[in-house]
């Protein structure tokens, strides 16, 4: 728990003295390409920074998030979108909860993203960057010293967000396979229950013997009830 904050203090000394001494350090690649500032931008911004939070509040923000997209817009959609909504209440439900772990896996999938892209970054020997912006790449290769904080900074740092990402999609992954697959169930036992033979006894419509008195031509060739 101490190694995390004494390697953010390196990084953060080390990417000061870095930026007072840049004409020492010949480093051409713009101050908010180097993945130094990158990685501190991402780790400040909405909603990467929520992975590398404690995992009580990762995962509470993550549970928030599903929660009100199933309230707020799974649920309406499911309950209100489809006819004879209120004779199957627990499909709705499932559908709603299936939305609400859809979104947030779309979050933590554009988290891993950015996540591993900084780390790529990090821990490369080679910068890739643009002087102005008009796709005139260029690449640096990174000093020693550079390259020995980057990748301290990326193993340390980014790495164990990166797995702790990779985790949680597997779960959210096997969250959603199992309410695909309660739906499906649910949805083979309402066709099975529809195809089975039913007799109905519609009330005011005559029985046989009275259509045999009214329509004797029609039951000529048939056997006499007993």
């Amino acid at each position: 728990t101490s190694t995390t904050p004494s390697l953010l203090s390196f990084a953060s000394t080390s990417n000061s003295s870095n930026n007072n001494n840049a004409p020492q350090t010949n480093c051409p690649v713009p101050l908010e390409q180097q993945p130094i500032n990158e990685y501190h931008s991402l780790s400040t911004s909405f909603p990467f920074s929520w992975a590398a939070l404690d995992a009580v509040e990762y995962a509470s923000r993550l549970f928030v998030t599903g929660t009100s997209f199933a309230l707020l817009v799974g649920l309406p959609v499911a309950w209100f979108g489809s006819a004879g909504a209120q004779a199957e209440p627990v499909k709705r439900l499932l559908c709603a909860a299936s939305s609400g772990l859809f979104a947030v896996t779309l979050a933590v999938v554009r988290m891993y993203l950015g996540w591993a892209y900084v780390g790529n970054r990090l821990l490369s020997a080679t910068v890739e960057y643009e002087e102005t912006g008009w796709y005139d790449g260029q690449i640096w290769v990174k000093t020693a010293e550079v390259l020995a904080r980057d990748r301290l900074l990326g193993s340390f740092s980014v790495k164990p967000v990166l797995s702790r990402l990779k985790i949680t999609l597997v779960s959210l992954a096997t969250s959603l396979l199992v309410c695909a697959l309660i739906l499906i169930n649910i949805d083979g036992d309402q066709n099975l229950i529809s195809k089975e033979p039913r007799v109905r006894v519609v009330p005011g419509v005559y029985s046989d013997n009275s259509a045999r008195l009214f329509e004797p031509d029609a039951f000529r060739d048939e056997p006499e009830l007993q």
